[in-house]
């Protein structure tokens, strides 16, 4: 447990000291958490210190400005992926926590009075390297099989079949992967595992997969980086930091057949199907075929407090503001808006932390 926590400790480190970066230079579009160049201790009662997700820090990037600016209070945030995020909430290293994976029984239990709140909602695109292919459609099966080894080249006539016209070439199939505990994988292995009983069976959902083929990289940039190196690759990466790295992404089948591309219509389609659990959590991966407009690998991401915080009133503001006002920024950085729905849950949990 020390070295894990050690571990977490220099994440977090990292992820604070470094400056914002961003393949396009923009930091609300790289999918890399924003930070100020020097840690702030959570017990400062000036400050609010938070981290966890990659997927969801572009928006926190914008958030840590507007309300700091605002209400005299500094937000602080390290984009070290959901696992850190859930570990440094439960050895409250932080005042909140980010995931895009809701908590398991056994982190409920560790992290001794935590709440979940969603207050973001965005999708998981399949990104790809294929010079000549901007448009592209893939299934379930299809892509179980690419992570899975089955599937070896790009002209493979499975993925043939689904895109008529297209020249696919003869390309070797090279999947990228989080080697970090991530919400993404938990997000996309959730979808392997409603579409492929094989898959669940050998994999199951989780933050992280021991995947059989391809490569590793740590971070949304990190697999966004190592699909641009490389030619045949294809990874698994949040829609802000593939839009902002300019990667190609696919359109995947839906319940209903219908081949979607990720984006803030679709992945709203697919957020008005939740059906939350008495932890607040609630998957929207594979909407039911009455959902014909939702993106399949469409996710929450869930803020992470400690009932027992000393600074709980100043957490509640921010929570607040972050799924009321804050949610004026989703669509521009490609989130989707929260449906009022859960908003109006949101509050209501809120109020009783």
């Amino acid at each position: 447990m020390q070295r894990k926590q050690t571990r977490i400790a220099a994440a977090l480190a990292a992820a604070f000291l470094i400056p914002l970066s961003s393949a396009c230079g923009s930091a609300a579009k790289s999918g890399v958490a924003g930070a100020h160049t020097t840690i702030t201790s959570p017990g400062s009662s000036s400050t609010l210190v938070g981290a966890g997700s990659t997927l969801v820090a572009p928006l926190l990037t914008k958030w840590q400005g507007e309300y700091s600016a605002a209400n005299n209070v500094t937000v602080t945030y390290g984009a070290i992926g959901s696992g850190g995020g859930i570990q440094a909430i439960t050895d409250r290293t932080v005042d909140f926590g980010a995931s895009d994976a809701p908590l398991s029984p056994d982190q409920t239990s560790a992290c001794k009075g935590c709440v979940q709140i969603p207050w973001a909602v965005a999708a998981t695109t399949l990104s790809y390297n294929l010079p000549g292919v901007s448009k592209l459609r893939l299934s379930g099966p299809v892509i179980e099989g690419m992570f899975a080894g089955k599937i070896t080249q790009w002209n493979d006539p499975q993925i043939a079949a689904l895109n008529p016209g297209v020249q696919l070439p003869s390309t070797r199939v090279v999947p990228v992967w989080r080697d970090d505990s991530s919400g993404d994988t938990y997000a996309f292995s959730s979808y392997l595992s409603a579409v492929s009983p094989q898959f669940k069976q050998k994999y199951g959902v989780s933050t992280l997969i021991n995947w059989p083929t391809g490569f590793g990289e740590k971070g949304n940039s990190g697999v966004a980086a190592g699909i641009l190196q490389q030619q045949g690759t294809i990874g698994y990466v949040a829609i802000g930091q593939a839009i902002g790295s300019k990667l190609h992404y696919a359109s995947v089948e839906n319940a209903a057949g219908k081949f979607v591309t990720p984006a803030t219509g679709s992945i709203a389609a697919a957020a008005a199907t939740a059906r939350f659990a008495s932890d607040n959590s609630a998957s929207i991966v594979d909407p039911p075929a009455s959902a014909k407009s939702a993106y399949p690998i469409s996710t929450f991401t869930y803020v992470i407090v400690a009932k027992s915080s000393p600074k709980l009133a100043a957490l509640q503001k921010f929570i607040r503001y972050a799924v009321t006002t804050g949610q004026q920024d989703a669509t521009a950085l490609d989130f989707a808006p929260l449906p009022q729905s859960v908003v109006a849950k949101d509050k209501a949990v809120i109020a009783k932390l």
